[in-house]
């Protein structure tokens, strides 16, 4: 057991071990948890975050790591916040990024944390919304959120993001490829990196197109910027920043950022509340209430829809 409200008010004042700590909580599901999230809710809802995603190889960490220093020049504080996949067979994950975010390492100012999936589908961890709130609380002014390597299926992070950065390169597929991993409904801010390389040209034109293909906006709707980078150069990086503070200041301007925000908290709500259900259906499977009703159906006594009520019912009565 820990003493959470001097471990929030160490955190409150920027000491990164205390922030690493709740982390820790929220990852290992503590039972001190709600004690956490209940200190913690005060200081929330001033952070900017933002979500870069894209395949594997298209320079999302160099990228990060270009944006820090970007923000750093501009006297932000950053939380860099790295997901990377966990192993099928050993359970574990390399957490990589943080060996490419080195020159961040000693500056009071970068808060870097990785976190594995540990199976969790959608390019997130389970817990990174809450390890999105333990970083608000901390004072960061900017949160930078970088998923993994992105498939055809992995976009949560357009649900936990305020402005949501998808990375493409040269030579990793053409505009139906992205069509078909479901990024061009996610972007707001597109980013072409390693624009150095043949083909860069090709692939700015093909985005613009799908992007055209399904544009159906209103006068003054926001239509996603495409930007070229160089990240390994530091290349083009001030101008994704200026994109990134557009696209706030469009939110704002609209309240779209409170509805964002709104939309983001009922998920997360959504997910407590589901999660418990479940523990509690397991609960009910051991004392075999679950069988029984499965039992009721496959002898033609209940359908599956009156099971589904009645067992509703019970977890709402208890």
């Amino acid at each position: 057991m820990v003493d959470v409200p001097t471990l929030v008010a160490q955190a409150r004042e920027g000491g990164p071990r205390a922030v690493a700590r709740l982390i820790s909580l929220v990852e290992g599901a503590s039972p001190q948890l709600r004690e956490v999230m209940a200190a913690l809710a005060p200081h929330t809802g001033n952070a900017y975050v933002v979500g870069l995603t894209g395949s594997p190889g298209v320079g999302k960490s160099t990228s990060t790591s270009g944006l820090v220093t970007a923000y750093r020049r501009a006297g932000k504080r950053v939380a860099v916040l790295a997901v990377d996949p966990s192993s099928p067979f050993s359970g574990g994950a390399l957490l990589g990024d943080r060996v490419r975010m080195g020159d961040h390492a000693s500056d009071p100012g970068v808060y870097i944390r990785s976190m594995a999936t540990r199976g969790h589908l959608g390019g997130l961890a389970w817990a990174a919304p809450q390890a999105i709130r333990v970083l608000d609380a901390a004072g960061c002014d900017v949160i930078l959120v970088e998923t993994v390597g992105v498939g055809q299926s992995e976009v949560e992070i357009a649900a936990q993001a305020d402005t949501s950065v998808v990375l493409l390169a040269p030579g990793m597929g053409d505009g139906i490829q992205a069509a078909k991993a479901g990024i061009l409904e996610i972007g707001d801010v597109y980013v072409v990196n390693k624009a150095d390389r043949d083909g860069a040209d090709a692939t700015v034109r093909e985005l613009n197109h799908m992007l055209g293909l399904g544009e159906a906006r209103a006068p003054g709707d926001w239509r996603p910027p495409i930007v070229r980078t160089v990240a390994a150069r530091g290349e083009g990086l001030d101008e994704v920043v200026e994109a990134l503070e557009k696209h706030r200041a469009w939110l704002e301007e609209r309240g779209a950022l409170t509805e964002r925000r709104t939309r983001r908290a009922a998920r997360e709500v959504e997910t407590i509340a589901v999660t418990a259900l479940r523990e509690r259906m397991g609960e009910l499977r051991g004392g075999r209430r679950l069988d029984a009703l499965a039992e009721r159906i496959v002898s033609g006594a209940l359908d599956p829809y009156a099971a589904a009520d009645e067992l509703v019912a019970g977890l709402t009565e208890e």
